[in-house]
């Protein structure tokens, strides 16, 4: 006996395609204990986001259209009624002067288009809501994955010093991998990065200059992905749950006499690089007493048990 065929599916409405999205995205976060894992289903999340978010303006677009159109044919007819009948009256007061039937028409188009503004607005707030519910879940579930992994396996570091003359030293740390970025990241700075690759990303939206160190996301808006050595320290100060960090490490290492100083770890080849802060940029030749200091901090996050460091001077 020949199947019966199945009635056609009616496409899930935006609202409840984010709730069977998000729900499926985040049993896999649930059921695959590894960091990466948490990453890929973020990245799939945003890209699913950002389309739900399109399809809506696309959709308030049209409903506009819509209406301008309705509007635009009722002046038409009332004008061309007008016209017929010699009276022929401005365009402004085309509407104003539209017999019963034409009101009447596009009264009941409105509230038509009223209702369908309404459905759509609930539908975007349910499809918001979903995501962001989904968001906050996977932010939480990295921050919770970082704390345990340190506790676990504190991050291996190894120092390299290179001296440059009598009093200055150039600061090396040997290149990291895997999950060690992201655990680094959360070590220096309490915060994850927005992206598990961040430190290794060297793309560049213009070939003339080197990778920006930030992400446009998060707050970072694309003309302010290039910001300046004090702006750089206050996007990394500010509070919040996630950094968009590219191609380094935050440190903020004390000073003896109070304060921080902004040191970061710039990936570059096999190894990243220690500059410190000063004025608009970086320098990555640092004084001997700049060097000690940052190769104390990291020596008391070891004392700590908090990182496994091996130092070697060259």
């Amino acid at each position: 006996m020949p199947a019966r065929p199945e009635a056609p599916r009616e496409p899930l409405r935006p609202g409840a395609a984010a709730e069977s999205v998000t729900r499926g995205v985040l049993v896999r976060v649930r059921s695959l204990e590894t960091l990466e894992s948490a990453y890929e289903a973020w990245v799939e999340l945003r890209l699913a986001h950002g389309s739900a978010r399109l399809r809506f303006q696309e959709e308030h677009e049209r409903l506009e259209q819509q209406g301008s159109f309705l509007v635009g044919a009722v002046r038409a007819a009332s004008q061309e009624r007008a016209a017929s009948a010699g009276t022929a009256p401005a365009a402004e007061s085309a509407l104003a002067s539209a017999d019963g039937p034409m009101r009447d028409f596009l009264r009941q188009a409105e509230e038509k288009l009223a209702r369908a503004r309404e459905a759509l607005a609930k539908d975007e707030s349910e499809s918001e809501a979903h995501y962001r519910a989904a968001f906050e879940e996977i932010r939480t579930t990295l921050q919770d994955r970082a704390r345990r992994y340190l506790a676990a396996s504190p991050p291996r570091l190894r120092l390299l010093l290179r001296k440059v003359g009598a009093t200055r030293a150039v600061l090396h740390v040997e290149r990291v991998s895997g999950d060690v970025p992201v655990l680094l990241l959360y070590l220096f700075a309490g915060r994850i990065p927005s992206r598990y690759g961040f430190l290794f990303d060297d793309t560049t939206e213009d070939v003339s200059l080197p990778p920006a160190p930030l992400y446009p996301e998060e707050g970072v808006a694309p003309g302010e992905v290039r910001p300046e050595a004090p702006a750089l320290v206050a996007r990394v100060r500010a509070p919040g749950e996630v950094l968009p960090v590219k191609g380094f490490l935050p440190v903020f290492v004390p000073r003896p006499e109070g304060g921080e100083d902004f040191f970061r770890l710039l990936q570059r080849g096999p190894v990243m690089e220690v500059e410190v802060a000063e004025g608009p940029d970086f320098r990555g030749i640092l004084t001997r007493e700049e060097s000690e200091r940052f190769a104390g901090h990291l020596l008391r996050l070891k004392l700590e048990g908090r990182l496994e460091l091996e130092v070697e001077a060259g």
